[in-house]
């Protein structure tokens, strides 16, 4: 008997459609398990870069420095005001008024000192102990407030910070520190009167022809040894006292510009001015 025509196309298309329909179940399930794998893959990335990110973050500096000069303005404040300002920190200058209206070109550095966002001006009295006479500028208590009032008033200061000449005195909030005791009676009436008293936690000495005695990396060795021994007034906290005069002098300069640079390098240490130091706001 020959075979049916009609049958077997009807037979082959039903094995053709089950076919396809076989094909498209399975490429439509390799496509669903391959996109959740990749969805799988592609969740655990935001994690990784989030890592990545947080490694990266610079450390947080725990040690502050306050730099800060007396005497100005002088023959050395433009090199040091040069230096600051190509370095780019923030520093304080304990100025004197009378040397301010010493000069004309002492004025216009005074100008240029004010109108820099590098320098915080603070008050080192007007005469600086009437011209060095310590030992009489503190037994004179009276004497030694009108004229630290009398430098606040000729420039104009609003802040009532101020060091003593020739004296490290401290008399803020939480310190209380005077280097000779004979100078106790000034120092306390000067902070009766509403000054707060900053004094220094380490020196860069000069000798009299008004050189520097100590190197750059001398004092950053210094600096280095009075955080590790806790030797500062404030734990983690350190003044340092410089004198612009000194600046005048090329290798004095170059000295100043190579420790300042090296300081910045350190991972640990930050710049600040002497107004954030801590525990200077009175009650």
């Amino acid at each position: 008997m020959d075979p049916d025509p009609e049958a077997e196309q009807a037979a082959s298309q039903i094995l053709r459609t089950t076919f396809i329909t076989v094909v498209f179940t399975a490429c439509n399930y390799y496509k669903t398990e391959t996109t959740a794998s990749v969805n799988n893959i592609q969740f655990s990335l935001p994690d990784s870069t989030s890592k990545l990110v947080t490694a990266s973050l610079p450390k947080k500096k725990t040690k502050t420095i306050y730099l800060t000069f007396d005497d100005g303005p002088n023959r050395g404040t433009k090199k040091m005001m040069h230096i600051v300002k190509e370095e780019k920190i923030p520093v304080t200058l304990f100025i004197v008024g009378q040397h301010v209206y010493g000069s004309k070109e002492q004025t216009a550095i005074f100008d240029s000192l004010i109108a820099c966002k590098y320098f915080e001006i603070a008050n080192h009295s007007y005469t600086h102990a009437f011209k060095n006479k310590f030992a009489k500028f503190y037994t004179l208590p009276d004497s030694a407030i009108k004229d630290f009032i009398r430098c606040a008033d000729s420039l104009h200061l609003t802040a009532n910070i101020i060091r003593t000449p020739g004296r490290n005195i401290w008399r803020t909030a939480t310190i209380c520190k005077t280097d000779i005791k004979k100078s106790c009676a000034t120092a306390d009436s000067l902070y009766a009167s509403g000054f707060t008293e900053v004094g220094w936690d380490l020196e860069w000495h000069y000798n009299d022809s008004l050189k520097l005695k100590n190197t750059g990396d001398e004092m950053l060795q210094q600096i280095d040894s009075m955080f590790i021994h806790n030797k500062n007034k404030t734990p983690n906290h350190l003044v340092l006292l410089a004198h612009d005069q000194v600046y005048e002098d090329a290798n004095d300069s170059t000295e100043l510009k190579h420790f300042i640079i090296k300081l910045k390098l350190k991972d640990e240490y930050n710049f600040e001015t002497v107004s954030k130091y801590p525990g200077l706001k009175r009650e």
